[in-house]
């Protein structure tokens, strides 16, 4: 397995409700190698109160690991539990999924805390990518459009379209059926590159359901999307709340 990048994402609990990115998870599970250091996003979110984890009390620190840091795999369930295989499948990964793969999937919440994973986008050669996430947002949708989610498909087309007037962020990605019923959001983490992508895919930006858990009691891991989409000559995941605190080598 090659090296994986994971974002670490704070959320301030004021009433803007913003998240930052504000930490960067590089990892090789094979040879049980981890690294985490600040980005420039914690800085901007310290100016709304976040301050540094006690895992990791430098903002320009360089931490370094043969295990995964505890403040990440606490966000994994313990592979002992009698439903870890039903979790599993909940997120579609497959039986010897890693923790890595885990948080890329789950996005690592706890109502703890206010910290979220995510992991970083890979545009391929020729400027495709594709992309996983759990819908957003969906239970603060109106009645008939939980009626309508609750009949989604898997393999279902979607729409995705941007929403300028969003009353918590301004801007956002809404997720809607073919029919018109708006279901959900995109993560918040996703709307600048997303934005790029719908500007730039010429027709090539697709949407649709990869799984539906019904019954789960991870409400969070209700419906999952999958995109592809086009960004040209845009790198996600670059802007200055991207980059390093401290030197990349």
């Amino acid at each position: 397995m090659s090296e994986k990048t994971l974002f670490l994402a704070w959320q301030d609990r004021n009433p803007s409700s913003a998240w930052f990115p504000v930490g960067q998870l590089d990892a090789n599970v094979e040879q049980s190698l981890y690294r985490f250091r600040y980005i420039k996003g914690a800085k901007k979110a310290k100016k709304e109160g976040f301050t540094p984890l006690l895992d990791f009390p430098d903002l320009k620190g360089d931490y370094r690991s043969s295990r995964l840091f505890p403040l990440f795999k606490n966000r994994v369930m313990n592979p002992a539990r009698p439903d870890f295989s039903d979790y599993l499948k909940s997120l579609d990964l497959p039986e010897k999924a890693n923790p890595i793969e885990i948080l890329a999937r789950n996005g690592g919440s706890r109502v703890t805390d206010t910290y979220e994973v995510f992991p970083k986008i890979t545009k391929h050669a020729d400027g495709r990518f594709t992309c996983r996430f759990f819908l957003h947002g969906w239970r603060y949708i109106n009645e008939e459009a939980k009626n309508r989610l609750n009949r989604l498909s898997e393999e279902e087309e979607l729409y995705v379209t941007l929403e300028l007037t969003n009353p918590a962020t301004q801007l956002a990605v809404q997720i809607q059926t073919t029919d018109y019923h708006m279901v959900g959001w995109a993560p918040r983490y996703l709307v600048h590159d997303l934005t790029k992508a719908m500007a730039n895919s010429n027709g090539m930006f697709e949407a649709k359901v990869a799984r539906m858990n019904s019954n789960t009691a991870f409400l969070k891991h209700r419906v999952l999307i999958e995109m592809h989409g086009y960004w040209g000559k845009h790198e996600p995941m670059s802007s200055k709340d991207y980059q390093l605190l401290v030197p990349q080598d």
